[in-house]
């Protein structure tokens, strides 16, 4: 069995996929189609879709009765594979915020979590991931009115800011973001909070897993003028890449591969139409000292 040590991620997803790999594995080796299994467990065809797909996790009790359908009873694997899949079911650091933030965006946050690259364009504002706090609460206030409580407003604040541990997190993913020059362009709070924030995107470019680039006005229409996306990607399953949609009427995530293989593509073109990763830093420190 592959490692089990649950200490490089709280991600419950990558804890799933990590599950449902060996799960998968093992009922191959046994021969046994999904049908057999789910009629042999009086389990529904889509409770076994989702635990095979890692879209719900699976009781310590339910794994205890699938192992030996499977053919696996020695002790130490089976303690390993219980021991994941309680892990698994753990609430993340993020469900404290389900309260408060937009259901879809927590969401998000899992598939991030447990993803190898992440691409995202954003046409109106730095995106979240990459905000300063100070930044990030003035885009908030405008989309939660005076009387929004104060306490929400800084808990979605919080949220935002643990979300960036992301970024430099052991294994963490790649991280590809393209800017349209607007973003930079439209003052957030103040030109020295403008100022700050494009310090700070400069500082997270030097990371090893981080690019930034910015598409400047220059470039003329490009396919990311229908709205900002983001695609996260998954290294062992292309085939469950997810893009994330934000719209006036909320947001939305797909798992359909075509439209997130048409996304990626839409990505790339918007890429080879950016300033460089080193040009686009320059960019990012001139606009900071415009702002001084």
């Amino acid at each position: 069995m592959g490692d089990t040590d649950m200490g490089d991620s709280t991600s419950p997803l990558m804890l799933r996929r990590r599950l449902r790999t060996e799960l998968r594995a093992a009922r191959l080796d046994s021969n046994l189609t999904q049908e057999q299994v789910a009629k042999a467990m009086e389990w529904s065809m889509s409770k076994m879709n989702r635990i095979e797909k890692a879209k719900s996790g699976i009781s310590a009790n339910d794994l205890r009765v699938l192992l030996p359908f499977y053919g696996i009873t020695d002790e130490k694997r089976t303690g390993e594979l219980v021991a994941l899949a309680r892990a698994a079911r753990e609430s993340p650091w993020w469900s404290r915020y389900t309260e408060i933030a937009p259901a879809k965006l927590l969401e998000l946050i899992d598939y991030e979590s447990a993803a190898s690259a992440v691409s995202q364009f954003e046409p109106m504002f730095i995106p979240g991931i990459l905000q300063t706090e100070e930044y990030a609460r003035a885009v908030l206030q405008v989309f939660y009115d005076e009387k929004s409580a104060a306490e929400r407003l800084t808990a979605l604040v919080d949220l935002r800011t643990r979300r960036r541990g992301l970024l430099t997190r052991e294994n963490a993913p790649h991280f590809s973001f393209v800017l349209d020059e607007s973003v930079i362009n439209r003052v957030v709070g103040s030109p020295s909070i403008m100022s700050r924030q494009f310090q700070h995107l400069a500082n997270l470019a030097k990371l090893p897993n981080v690019t930034i680039q910015v598409v400047p006005f220059t470039a003329g229409p490009h396919p990311g003028m229908k709205g900002p996306f983001e695609v996260v990607q998954f290294a062992d399953t292309p085939d469950e890449n997810i893009v994330f949609l934000e719209g006036p009427r909320g947001d939305i995530i797909s798992d359909d591969p075509e439209e997130t293989e048409n996304y990626l593509k839409a990505f790339k073109r918007i890429t080879a139409a950016s300033l460089g990763p080193s040009d686009s830093v320059k960019r990012l420190l001139q606009a900071a000292d415009e702002m001084t």
